[in-house]
């Protein structure tokens, strides 16, 4: 980085630490998630700006997918200003009757799921028609209608004149677990048994696990379009899809400890015997996760090791002593290429969804 200065140029060298995004990696994904889908079409979900790897990367990425799911409409008008012009989902719907001539107006599809939604279009005058998704709670018990007030809502959208297509939809707990879908999904059709209309309803776990149950008329895979897999019993290398995210950094500093010696704040973690630590320009200032325990996965110089002691906010320290090509510059993954972001969130007892998702502003970001 250069920066202009009366009488000199100062440059400047940046931290060591950087997300490296793999667009070829995310198109690689959708195709595996393509092939699971069948006849079905994709909506590639790139909420929470595309899981932390790029709103407008990702769509561009994933332009072979059939449309777009988001939350915000400032992300959905991103897209359409970057002149994508695929349908758009969004899958809280609208918030305020404001909101309803942005969707006319930049064609996007509100996921209707609560009776405030339908009295707001009721109550206001759309340009042209909306096509929208009507959502079911088949016992997420999140969003959606129920029995009690299904067919009234479905009554309501077919009355309004401003409405086009309405898609049914429902979204699946435990696709990835013990539960499955099939509770959920024979509720959902006692709740649309008598309705007409195009259906969907899977996510990542319920396309990979139950496609031909779930694919439906359109699928809605996230976490996997980024090379995670949504399961503990298989992992994202055994379904095939690639890490679209690669978080690395740099050893920056090196101790030697003696037997007894105590590392990091809390004095939390203490040698066991004489060893060398590296410590590793990242921390969770960056999106590392601070409660990640002694023994979280790391690689240095492309061999697996540990991290010991906690992670503070700018660094953690990983165990060296078994790397004798380790010392200050050495190159170190945090996860993505050559260690899964599923097992190191394993080790931190969360989901590869919340690391991803965390990553901070303050890392740069290199596409390839």
């Amino acid at each position: 980085m250069t920066f202009v200065r009366p009488g000199r140029i100062l440059r400047l060298m940046p931290r060591p630490i950087r997300a490296t995004i793999s667009t070829t990696a995310l198109a690689h994904n959708l195709a595996i998630a393509r092939q699971h889908a069948g006849a079905a079409k994709i909506w590639a979900v790139v909420k929470a700006n595309a899981y932390g790897h790029g709103l407008l990367r990702a769509a561009q990425a994933l332009r072979e997918a059939d449309g777009f799911a988001l939350l915000d409409f400032v992300d959905a008008l991103r897209v359409r200003n970057a002149g994508i012009d695929k349908p758009i989902l969004m899958l809280e719907g609208f918030f305020m009757p404001e909101d309803i001539a942005l969707l006319s107006r930049y064609r996007l599809t509100p996921v209707i799921h609560n009776m405030a939604q339908i009295e707001m279009l009721e109550k206001t005058a759309i340009e042209g028609t909306l096509e929208v998704y009507l959502k079911i709670n088949s016992g997420m018990n999140r969003l959606g209608f129920t029995v009690d007030n299904v067919r009234l809502a479905s009554i309501a959208l077919g009355a309004n004149k401003g409405v086009g297509s309405v898609t049914l939809m429902t979204h699946f707990a435990d696709a990835d677990g013990a539960e499955g879908i099939q509770g959920q999904l024979q509720w959902f059709g006692v709740l649309t048994r008598s309705f007409e209309g195009p259906r969907s309803l899977a996510n990542s776990a319920a396309l990979l696990r139950f496609p031909e149950e779930t694919r439906a008329d359109w699928v809605r895979p996230g976490i996997m379009l980024y090379g995670c897999s949504p399961f503990t019993f298989k992992s994202a290398a055994e379904i095939g899809l690639r890490p679209a995210m690669t978080l690395s950094s740099e050893i920056i500093g090196v101790q030697h400890l003696e037997q007894g010696e105590r590392v990091g704040y809390g004095l939390a973690y203490q040698a066991a015997q004489e060893m060398t630590i590296g410590v590793i320009a990242c921390g969770y200032a960056d999106g590392y996760p601070r409660h990640a325990p002694s023994g979280t996965p790391v690689l240095v110089a492309g061999q697996r090791t540990r991290t010991v002691g906690r992670v503070s906010m700018d660094m953690l320290c990983v165990d060296i002593s078994d790397i004798e090509q380790a010392y200050v510059g050495t190159p170190a993954t945090l996860w993505g290429e050559g260690l899964p972001c599923d097992e190191v969130a394993q080790a931190a007892g969360t989901v590869s969804y919340e690391l991803l998702c965390a990553l901070a502003p303050r890392v740069p970001v290199v596409e390839i």
